[in-house]
This record gives structure tokens, sequence and C-alpha cells, in this order.
């Protein structure tokens, strides 16, 4: 799946500010989100920051974070509309514009950054855009949560069949043992 390189990216780094900064449960365990902002400065790793942030943009970006796990969980339910009407409110509330940008030796390629230049508004608009890019094609339902018992980390399908029900070998393997188990267990 490609929609192109940099929404690819954007939408990436939205699984991981999901799945690192949202509470729930993660590969069987119970998942809590970092309470310093140098603990959720590790979840985030491999996301480019430009500065350090502060306490307060950390908790910030925990908000959106939270707002795009709206998204996820609203296309692993099957409703369209309502992934839709939460990514235009977060594309609305970041006030997100485009802008050419070429760094790091890319070519020029479009970003999307929020209004005042902070973090929390260029993430959220970034991330917010590159789901409405997958949301608007036909690779729609790539979005997912996963059916793992015990995991609410989400994922974007990338295999070639669309078939992905995890986010993760580990969950998948799990799943996997304990049907094995449960078959080994009946005969």
């Amino acid at each position: 799946m490609n929609f192109n390189s940099h929404t690819d990216d954007v939408v990436a780094h939205a699984v991981k500010l999901v799945n690192g900064l949202t509470e729930g449960e993660s590969r069987g365990r119970p998942y809590a989100v970092p309470d310093t902002v140098a603990a959720g400065l590790a979840v985030l790793d491999g996301i480019s920051r430009r500065t350090a942030l502060t306490e307060d943009e950390a908790q910030e970006l925990a908000a959106v974070a939270r707002e795009l796990r709206a998204v996820f969980e609203a296309v692993a339910a099957g409703d369209r509309d309502a992934a839709a009407t939460q990514v235009n409110r977060l594309l609305e509330e970041t006030q997100a514009r485009p802008r050419l940008e070429r760094h790091d030796g890319e070519p020029w390629h479009v970003h999307f950054h929020g209004v005042g230049g902070t973090i929390t508004a260029d993430w959220g608009a970034s991330c917010a855009t590159g789901l409405a890019v997958v949301l608007g094609g036909e690779l729609h339902d790539r979005l997912g949560v996963c059916t793992a018992p015990h995991c609410d980390r989400v994922y974007v399908d990338t295999s070639r069949n669309g078939k992905r029900r995890f986010c993760s070998t580990a969950c998948q393997n799990r799943v996997k043992t304990a049907a094995f188990r449960a078959r080994a267990h009946t005969t």
C-alpha cells in the first residue's frame, strides 16, 4: 500500500502516537501512558522533533493521540462516517494548511501544519491530513485496531491482500498459540 511516501510516513506516525500515548492494553497486558516527558519521548522514538517537548506539550500530544484513536476505532467498527467526522473535526481544530517543504535531502513534498506552529498543532494537523487521505481513498479500510484478546493497539494494514487483524506478529502468535492449545485440549 502506497498512498504516497509522505502520507505513509505521517500515518505511521499517527499509529505511533496512538499506541504510545493512549492507555489500554498491549499484547495481553495493561498499557499505561508514560508519566514523564522523557518516557513519552522514548515512546515517540523515530518521530523527528525540532525542539524538545515540555511537559505541557507532551500532555497536549497525548490528547491529540486520543482523538486520533477515535478514527481508528470508527474504521475498525465499520463506521467510515464517524471516522470522517472525527478527521474533519481535527482538521478544523488544527486549521491544517498545506505547505511545500524540502528537508533532509528529500524532494519537495507537501506538509500540513496547524496554525501557531506548535508541535501539537503541527502533528495533529499532519496526522489528521494523512488519515483524511486514507479515508478519502479506496484503501480506507486499512486502518484497524488489534483483534487479539487484551490488546487495543492500532495499525495500518500494508499487506498486499488487506486482511491484517493484529497490531503485531506477537499478538498474531498469541492468538494462534491459544487456538492450537484449545484444539489440542479438546482432542
